[in-house]
């Protein structure tokens, strides 16, 4: 399985909830974090759904 690491480039205030959420079950609860997380089909459609909001780079 591949591995990612993202990190959260942009806030989530002023966003939908559903997109909240979403960064939020990603792990992320401040700016700039970054987490090592399995590219899994569920981990990759947060991803797609909020890659706005992110930095995504293939480890």
């Amino acid at each position: 399985m591949e591995k990612y690491k993202i990190t959260q480039v942009k806030s989530t205030i002023d966003r939908k909830e559903d997109q909240k959420r979403t960064v939020r079950a990603l792990g992320f609860t401040k700016m700039h974090q970054s987490r090592e997380v399995e590219g899994t089909p569920q981990i990759m459609g947060m991803i797609n759904k909020v890659a706005h909001l992110l930095k995504v780079e293939k480890i």
